[in-house]
């Protein structure tokens, strides 16, 4: 599957990179690295991660406490939101 973030996603993930790259040279990058690991295994493998109300799936990130929501749509996973798993829960849904 193809794999596509929806404009905010790249937003957040552009602010949580520089975030992180402000506090310690290198981290952003390692953030971005952890994600694009993430990205990698959801086009492989999009079904991994169980449905949720509302009809997306969820995925955090291992080392970082961010996760990526996104859908199925078709042959495109579609990450929807970069999100921070304790700051506004789930502010994205209306982009569902």
């Amino acid at each position: 599957m193809t794999l596509d973030f929806s404009s905010e996603a790249v937003a957040e993930l552009c602010e949580a990179a520089q975030f992180y790259e402000d506090r310690v040279v290198g981290l952003g990058d390692r953030f971005r690295r952890e994600v694009e690991d993430l990205c990698r295994l959801m086009a492989r493998n999009p079904m991994l991660w169980r449905m949720r109300p509302g009809g997306y799936r969820r995925v955090n990130c291992p080392v970082f406490p961010y996760y990526l929501a996104y859908v199925i749509r078709d042959d495109r996973v579609v990450v929807i939101a970069v999100a921070h798993g304790h700051r506004r829960p789930e502010y994205w849904r209306e982009r569902l």
